[in-house]
């Protein structure tokens, strides 16, 4: 008789790695642009800045998934990445509330750190995501990004011979969203991204653009790669890397389950 599967362990990756990718991710964010910043000083161009430091938190999100944390969760580290994966039948929907609950707790928790900024992390809000141009400018630039992310990323996952190289996708990939996207809502993608950060600056009146957004896209990428032509190519296991490893067994086809 098989075991029940155990998915704590999951869930505590998945808080592990979205605090790292918060805390990190978010300090680069405030040393490109904080107030003194000394890349400011090498790199004047604001948008150069903004594409160096999507490449950057492309980076860290990559070498999470590629880390021990990434190779017991998958590395979703983002609740609109665990919704994909659920709509596409390959995460059962306890775990996907558990991943999703972990991954909010983590992005609270890992932006505990940026206080460590002081005065600079403060100027710009300990990198909190606002809107630029009005909240539903900034729904649809979250939307569109969401969507490239997830688009992206079930296109590498559902075809095997891009599966191993998806990690590589996220450095390039937000380097360009940040660079196009982040004047008009900070490209976040990513609800516990933009929690963590919002609850350090007491910045949280415009969080339901940073759920809205991205649910909007990933709904609108999932439905994409289930266009007729498309199927064809389909995710077969809810992680971004480390495919062989589910020692959890969590991570197959659901839906006839």
């Amino acid at each position: 008789m098989r075991s029940r599967p155990n998915p704590w362990p999951l869930y505590g990756a998945e808080l592990a790695g979205t605090g790292l990718l918060v805390a990190v991710g978010c300090s680069i964010v405030i040393l490109d642009f904080g107030a003194g910043s000394p890349v400011a000083r090498l790199l004047p161009s604001p948008e150069a800045r903004r594409a160096l430091t999507g490449f950057l938190f492309g980076t860290t999100g990559a070498l999470i998934a590629l880390s021990p944390v990434g190779k017991v969760s998958g590395a979703h580290l983002n609740p609109a990445v665990t919704l994909a994966f659920w709509l596409v039948g390959r995460l059962r929907t306890r775990v996907a509330l558990g991943y999703v609950l972990a991954q909010l707790a983590g992005g609270a928790l890992g932006a505990v750190a940026l206080r460590g900024w002081g005065a600079m992390g403060a100027s710009v809000a300990y990198a909190a995501t606002l809107p630029g141009h009005g909240e539903w400018a900034a729904v649809l630039g979250e939307a569109a990004a969401t969507f490239a992310l997830i688009a992206g990323l079930l296109a590498f996952l559902g075809h095997p011979r891009l599966r191993r190289f998806t990690p590589a996708l996220f450095p390039p990939l937000y380097a360009l969203l940040v660079w196009i996207e982040a004047p008009l809502s900070g490209a976040s993608t990513n609800p516990a991204r933009s929690l963590g950060p919002g609850l350090v600056a007491g910045a949280m009146g415009g969080w339901w653009v940073y759920w809205l957004g991205p649910l909007a896209g990933t709904i609108a990428a999932v439905a994409l790669q289930r266009a007729p032509r498309l199927r064809s190519h389909e995710v077969e296991v809810a992680k971004v890397t480390h495919f062989a490893h589910d020692r959890y067994g969590v991570f197959g086809d659901t839906r006839r389950k």
